[in-house]
């Protein structure tokens, strides 16, 4: 009956072809997937109609967003997680108030409520093993998104979680009964392994993920050994565990980036990919042997963060105008310097989202191809099989390519290759660890590179840095000091019309007064004059004071723009500037 009152439904009011329902329902018996799965899938109707359309089946209340502070998350302890995410439902047991669902859910004497969010109502008999596992007696049913009932699911799971203190602790109570199972796992959420070192492991990496770390360092001292995580390139302690843990740890960490673990003597490279709740995250590790052990550094790449645009990188306009100018040329080498995590790559992938077009070949040489862009042809380089920036560039410049990237020029080889390419017609992109723009035509030299070759095929060198933005819950107004105004290259007068922050402290970052980082830059654009410079000389002191003379932007100066923009701190700038 309710079958077919759905069918006519969606039929008669949201104009679902009747042949496309019949094929629906079909798939959905042969699938043994719910009929929702179907119809969102097969794009026949939206979640919201779909949801409105069970609501008035079923009488069932919306809600649109589902409470997160004061759930109760005891069940995560007794309902596997998988059995939630494949029925797509969450029991809430709260003392909040709905603020949208007044009208339909009322509070018992005590002011809580249990209700259990569903995304798809037709599912009787999952609900029922819900409720007779948690022992409900009295709930109400409301309907939500699949993506809201997924978030308060992981939610739950990871708070329920021992912390990484308590794990420790209880290893240390029972050092002698510590198992070395080992097991692999899709989602580190699902892990349900009882062996307190994969615990451990588990949750180090998936509290690393939550809190947005790019690295975990491992580091082995005489008596102890320290795991630390860096978030927004500052690096913080997160646990000191007894040395008997450590050997346990490391090899873990090996077999699951399918290293060797009987190797100590000589450092290794290994990759593994671990999924924590809707997160996919790819996770380098590196290892050398020092005095005390291995010392490990896990690297986090989250895949599923959306790439970001030229406009979100946080240039000024006048610097966005020029690199859009530089970025369509024909021919040429654009440089992006700076030290390792200062977002080279991020913004050359900008770049070359900009430009994607079906009308362009862009073919890439990466180590390693961080992120799948579509439309463009990626080379991940394999030093096994001899497969090098140079090798796989000379095979790249005869399969037509107008834009070419390389990931980093490291050698005389790729160097010339690179330049030889823009010389004969294509755009090149590439990075080189410098401090500063001017300083990558000194390397170039240094590579081996001929001046006039450079001055012929460099179009500009951008310089980066990447600086903590300022929390703007715990931020706070105030002025600084003469002497540190001057160092800014600031009088008193000039500084009035300005509001200056400095970083706070709150549960919302931390405690660390910022809350994601953003990029400064500088742009040394090779006009003629820097092009008859870099013949006679290459000095790299000069050629910057020709490009300031000429109108760059240094990033020290692009840094203190973000200062005075209250986007940053005076301190902050300093720090990655080296001024």
């Amino acid at each position: 009956m309710i079958t077919k009152r759905l069918s006519d439904i969606l039929v008669n009011e949201y104009g679902v072809d009747r042949d496309a329902l019949d094929d629906a329902q079909r798939l959905r018996i042969e699938q043994n997937v719910t009929l929702s799965d179907v119809l969102l899938k097969k794009k026949l109707i939206s979640e919201n109609q779909l949801l409105k359309v069970y609501s008035s089946i079923y009488d069932i209340p919306i809600a649109k967003n589902l409470p997160v502070e004061g759930v109760d998350t005891n069940f995560a302890r007794k309902i596997p997680i998988g059995f939630l995410k494949k029925y797509a439902m969450v029991p809430i047991h709260t003392g909040k108030a709905f603020p949208d669902l007044e009208a339909f859910i009322s509070a018992d004497e005590n002011g809580e409520r249990t209700v259990i969010a569903v995304h798809d109502p037709s599912t009787f008999q999952p609900v029922d093993d819900l409720v007779k596992i948690l022992g409900i007696e009295d709930f109400e049913l409301i309907l939500s998104s699949r993506d809201a009932i997924y978030s308060l699911i992981n939610f739950a799971y990871d708070s329920s979680r021992d912390t990484a203190q308590q794990l420790v602790a209880d290893m240390e109570e029972n050092g002698g009964d510590i198992i070395s199972e080992i097991e692999e796992t899709a989602d580190l959420l699902d892990d349900t392994s009882d062996a307190p070192i994969i615990k451990l492991v588990n949750h180090v990496i998936s509290q690393s993920v939550k809190i947005g770390a790019s690295d975990i360092h491992i580091e082995p001292e005489q008596y102890s050994f320290k795991i630390r995580y860096r978030v927004d390139g500052i690096l913080y302690d997160m646990l000191t565990p007894p040395k008997w843990m450590q050997a346990s740890l490391v090899s873990r960490i090996k077999v699951m980036a399918k290293m060797n673990i009987a190797e100590k003597r000589l450092p290794q490279d290994g990759r593994f990919e671990v999924r924590i709740g809707d997160q996919n995250t790819d996770v380098r590790v590196s290892t050398i042997p020092i005095t005390h052990g291995e010392r490990v550094v896990l690297r986090l790449l989250n895949k599923s963060g959306s790439l970001l645009k030229l406009s979100e990188l946080g240039m000024v306009t006048e610097k966005l105008d020029l690199i859009n100018t530089l970025i369509h040329s024909s021919h040429g080498i654009i440089l992006v310097t700076g030290p390792t995590g200062s977002g080279k790559t991020t913004t050359l992938y900008a770049i070359l989202s900009s430009i994607n077009s079906p009308d362009i070949n862009i073919i890439t040489i990466e180590d390693p191809v961080e992120y799948q862009l579509k439309g463009v042809n990626q080379i991940q380089v394999n030093p096994k099989i001899n497969l090098t920036f140079a090798r796989g560039l000379r095979s790249i410049v005869r399969q037509d390519p107008d834009v070419i990237l390389i990931g980093e020029m490291r050698d005389l080889e790729t160097a010339e290759i690179g330049v030889q390419s823009a010389l004969t017609g294509h755009l090149v992109f590439s990075t080189l660890h410098t401090n500063d723009s001017a300083s990558a035509i000194t390397r170039l030299v240094d590579l081996g590179i001929e001046p006039f070759l450079i001055s012929s095929s460099v179009l500009a060198v951008m310089a980066q840095r990447l600086v903590r933005i300022l929390c703007n819950d715990c931020k706070e107004p105030y002025t600084p000091e003469p002497e540190s105004l001057e160092r800014l290259g600031l009088e008193p007068g000039d500084a009035k019309s300005a509001v200056f922050y400095r970083a706070g402290t709150c549960d919302k970052c931390f405690q660390s007064g910022y809350r994601g980082r953003m990029g400064i830059y500088e742009i040394l654009v090779l006009n003629e004059k820097l092009q008859s410079m870099v013949l006679k000389t290459y000095d790299s002191h000069q050629l910057k004071r020709e490009a300031v003379a000429s109108g760059m932007t240094t990033l020290y100066q692009d840094g203190i723009r973000k200062v005075l923009q209250g986007v940053t701190t005076i301190e902050e700038v300093l720090r990655v500037t080296q001024t």
